[in-house]
This record gives structure tokens, C-alpha cells and sequence, in this order.
């Protein structure tokens, strides 16, 4: 698949439906070289990726289970364990953050949280290419600092996505895409400037 094709056909497996084998070694290196080839101001290199494999994974469903206590005490047990099965339905997990620099006055931090984002989009694709199946999770943990801290995160890193991998269990069916044209819009100006 050439590289246009891979980005106009790109497609997110569910996580359920992703199977060992996880990335190789190899692969999982080139996944992440992938990711640190994302756009990038001033070069600051906001990216972390945690790998998460093996029993890892059950630990970071404990963790997820720990959060939706704290955020929702009166969570059924089939809510928690639900959230403590989550990194269980892929072989690997990759979670991906920004590590934030809140003093620069160059690069705000929205800027070094798009440079993480376009990093996981960019390993998503790489796996893609690879054969792998993949997608980019993010919900309440990603969004929940007791979360990020389980993770060794620092206070300001923002978690910009969970990023699922494995081999699809079955073909993901072909998805008609939208007409980009319907986001289009030319712009010749603004108004206030057009008469000069």
C-alpha cells in the first residue's frame, strides 16, 4: 500500500478485536520512530510513550478502576470491572503524553500537546502500515490526574490518548469516506481588508 492509499484508507480496529501477535520488537521500533518524526516546534520533543504489555496490563486496569472510584464512588461492580478489563482486550497498549513545558514562551502548550497527538497519529498509521491493527482510545482516564499520576506522569504532562495494538481478529470492512469539500472553505480575505 503506498503511502496515500495507507492515509486515505486508514482504519481503527476495535480493541476487542485485536489479537496477538502485538508488535515485534522491530516493529514496535519502527512504530516509535514513526512517532518521534511528528511535527515538532522549536524541537522540544514533548513526546512519552509508555509501553504497556503483559501483566502491566492488569495493573493499569487496576488503575483505571481506582480512577472511576474516585470520580464516581457509587460505580456498580460491572462498571469497575469494566474499566479493569479495558487494557486487557489489546496484546500491547501504548499510552501517549505530553510532557509540557509550561515556561516557554515560544511554544504554547496547546502546540506541545498537538505534537504529541500528531505523534500517536503517526505511530497509528505505522502500525497500519505494518499490518498491525490499531486505535486511538482516549475517554475519562485520559483525562484523570490520578491516572496520570499511576502513570509517572508529571502535573502538567497531559495524556493525549491510549493507542491499542494487535493483529486484527478479522478484516476491518471498507468505510466510505466523507467529501472533503464539505469542510472546505476558500478564503480570500477578511471582510475589513477587502476594500483595500
Amino acid at each position: 500500500m503506498d503511502a496515500l492509499q495507507l492515509l486515505q484508507n486508514r482504519r481503527s480496529v476495535p480493541a476487542d478485536q485485536l489479537i496477538e501477535p502485538a508488535p515485534s520488537a522491530d516493529d514496535l521500533d519502527a512504530i516509535l520512530r514513526a512517532g518521534v518524526a511528528a511535527a515538532d516546534h522549536d524541537q522540544l520533543q514533548p513526546w512519552r510513550f509508555l509501553i504497556i504489555r503483559g501483566p502491566a496490563r492488569a495493573l493499569l486496569g487496576d488503575v483505571f478502576a481506582r480512577a472511576l472510584l474516585a470520580r464516581a464512588p457509587d460505580s456498580d461492580d460491572g462498571a469497575v470491572e469494566k474499566q479493569r478489563a479495558k487494557p486487557l482486550r489489546a496484546p500491547l497498549v501504548l499510552a501517549v503524553a505530553a510532557r509540557i513545558d509550561p515556561d516557554n514562551a515560544r511554544v504554547p502548550a496547546i502546540e506541545q500537546i498537538l505534537s504529541a497527538g500528531a505523534a500517536l497519529n503517526q505511530m497509528q498509521l505505522a502500525a497500519n502500515a505494518l499490518g498491525y491493527g490499531a486505535i486511538w482510545l482516549t475517554g475519562p482516564n485520559a483525562h484523570d490526574g490520578q491516572v496520570t499520576e499511576a502513570l509517572g506522569l508529571d502535573f502538567d504532562d497531559r495524556l493525549v490518548g491510549f493507542l491499542y495494538l494487535g493483529t486484527p481478529s478479522t478484516a476491518p470492512p471498507p468505510r466510505e469516506r466523507v467529501d472533503p469539500e464539505r469542510f472546505v472553505i476558500e478564503w480570500s480575505g477578511a471582510r475589513e481588508y477587502e476594500s483595500l
